[in-house]
């Protein structure tokens, strides 16, 4: 199957969401690159960036699922780097 690189950035806005967020990265943890998450404690806020490397449904999927928990948000940003599988 084809696997294409992108990267999801994701604000939590709500710590609450924090343990849904965590097992949905897990269940993508064979696809997961990198992750990189900043706390801004200012803002009361934590930013989180994923790198990944998996089939498009996969991470539409991921995405997806990740914007639809409460006080979550997330865009993900597609490179054109595709690796045919």
């Amino acid at each position: 199957m084809d696997t294409r690189v992108a990267v999801i950035s994701i604000i939590v806005e709500k710590g609450s969401a924090t343990d849904e967020l965590n097992a949905l990265l897990h269940e993508a943890s064979e696809y997961i690159i990198g992750r990189m998450g900043i706390p801004y404690r200012k803002r009361g806020i934590n930013i989180i960036s994923i790198a990944i490397d998996a089939p498009q449904d996969v991470i539409s999927a991921l995405s997806g699922k990740i914007g639809r928990l409460p006080g979550v948000t997330t865009k993900t940003a597609y490179s054109n780097v595709i690796t045919k599988g």
